[in-house]
């Protein structure tokens, strides 16, 4: 569940939910070859001994439904850019009107693990307006999806992965997380360690510069959401000079430990589930009755309850405490999915796990028994590469406990857990927290929903407050992210600075409308 460990029963929490289309392989058939123009080549500030990553030209190939694909080639090994390269996949939309084209927009969907050839060509990333005057470009970042991507568990591991318990309650349980713990990191480490070292963020902000580069673009415009924030905001500590238009929409603070972050988002998906729980009270198909705060006891005591009494699933899974939780927490996410976990909870109380059960496997992406990609993997190479004070031990975890289980009754236990297997990662981590930094940056657009789950607002006030240019814009609602999700404020305020640059009134307000 947390913004930078993923849960093990929720897969990615600060993904930035999107319906995606195909990448490019699969129905995306390639087709006849181009290339771009327009490449600056190298300019001011571009190291040299990186010279022919950044004066590489992009061959594009058609891949259906109006979009390109290419490959970007980068050193896996930023200090030693003459030894192995990897190949960053890259999609674009080129823009509808050519002739008063700004450049590209570069986007990022969150996770980490998330994948920007699927939201890029999810349909719905930006305005038309905005796709009238850039390019858009979604990547997978080193690690995830096409680029060079992390390996580490078969589709039948997965599924004990997944559902081990969230709480362990007594020592069987708590031997059996712990070696499934062990297991990940020790299968991570067998089919990708030569990777590991060089999937942190630091790393990936640099590739991104040098698919601004490739792309033809000075300076960069961006969207990340969600974990794309903490990736945008480290390219603008990276490479200040070379930030044009960001807008960072879900805010992560990048000052806090991994600890004050997963305590914070677990109070902030509890805080969810009690709004998800008062307006199922005014619902006619509400299962849990008119008394929110009975409801919560009710709800908690059940989830707790199916470790012992799984009920029926799918026929070969149970549905128990880990994909029932999996299964709501989807939910919390965007109240579009409310009448659907409404209908879920209806059928589970009676017995049937099944609709439940799908929720928790449409978040972890598995479809007929198969893990369709490898965001649980790379969410947790990007994040116990990133944080050297993720769990380091069982008893640290367990010393952490009482102020998750006060915080967040309801989910805290789960997302204490969900980082231990950090714990038993070989790879060193080589980043840690601190402060946004992009002294002489143009100014950074971040965007804050005032009752996200995932990242909670207080993180857009910080972030905004940490950088130097940083403009603060609000959505007064609820689910994750603003942008392009009911609010015809915020997409204006979003369009306008993308188009013309120009920033929203210093402590701009604006509604949810849907």
């Amino acid at each position: 569940m947390t913004s930078r460990v993923a849960s093990r029963h929720l897969a990615l929490a600060a993904l930035a939910l999107v319906l995606p289309l195909a990448a490019c392989t699969g129905s995306m058939a390639a087709h006849a070859a181009t290339t771009s123009t327009g490449k600056p080549g190298l300019s001011d500030g571009e190291p040299t001994d990186l010279a022919r990553f950044y004066g590489q030209t992009l061959t594009w190939t058609s891949c259906d439904s109006g979009y390109q694909c290419s490959n970007l080639t980068v050193p896996l090994d930023y200090s030693n850019p003459g030894g192995t390269t990897i190949q960053i996949a890259v999609v674009r939309k080129p823009a509808t009107d050519q002739a008063n084209r700004l450049g590209s927009l570069l986007v990022n969907p969150g996770g980490p693990g998330g994948s920007g050839l699927s939201y890029a060509t999810s349909g719905d990333v930006v305005d038309t307006a905005v796709l009238a005057r850039y390019d858009l470009v979604g990547f997978d970042p080193r690690g995830v999806g096409e680029s060079a991507p992390v390996q580490c568990l078969t589709d039948s591991q997965m599924d004990q992965f997944v559902d081990t318990s969230p709480n362990p309650g007594n020592p069987l349980e708590l031997a059996k997380v712990e070696q499934e713990s062990q297991v990940f990191a020790q299968q991570c480490e067998a089919k990708s360690g030569s990777m590991l070292p060089y999937v942190g963020t630091v790393d990936a902000a640099r590739d991104m510069d040098i698919l601004r580069a490739a792309l033809g673009d000075e300076k960069l415009t961006y969207l990340g959401k969600s974990y794309g924030t903490f990736l945008g905001a480290t390219y603008a500590q990276e490479f200040p000079q070379r930030v044009g238009r960001l807008v960072l929409d879900g805010a992560i603070d990048p000052q806090l430990t991994a600890e004050q972050e997963n305590l914070t988002q677990a109070a902030a998906f509890d805080k969810e589930l009690h709004l998800f729980l008062a307006d199922c009270a005014k619902q006619t198909d509400c299962p849990l009755g008119t008394d929110p705060d009975a409801a919560f006891t009710e709800l908690k005591n059940w989830v707790a309850g199916l470790d012992a009494n799984p009920i029926t699933g799918d026929g070969t899974r149970k549905l128990d405490e880990a994909y029932a939780l999996t299964g709501i927490s989807v939910a919390m996410y965007d109240q579009g999915w409310w009448p659907d976990l409404r209908s879920a909870l209806t059928s589970a109380l009676k017995g049937d796990g099944s609709t439940l059960l799908r929720m928790a496997d449409a978040y972890n992406d598995r479809e007929n028994g198969h893990y369709v990609d490898n965001e649980v993997a790379a969410n947790y190479a990007v994040n116990c590469v990133d944080h050297p004070d993720e769990a380091t031990s069982v008893a640290q975890i367990e010393a952490e406990l009482p102020a998750f289980e006060k915080a967040a009754p309801f989910f805290g236990p789960m997302v204490d857990w969900s980082s231990l297997p950090c714990a038993y990662w070989k790879t060193i981590a080589t980043d840690s927290p601190h402060a946004a930094q992009d002294k002489g940056a143009a100014p950074i657009l971040v965007v804050g929903t005032t009752n996200d789950p995932a990242t909670p607002y207080a993180w857009a006030q910080q972030l905004a407050g940490q950088l130097s240019g940083g403009r603060l814009l609000t959505m007064n609602g609820a689910g994750h992210t603003a942008y392009r999700r009911g609010s015809t404020c915020i997409d204006s305020a979003v369009d306008a600075y993308f188009l013309s640059g120009t920033l929203p009134g210093a402590g701009t307000v604006c509604q949810q409308t849907s």
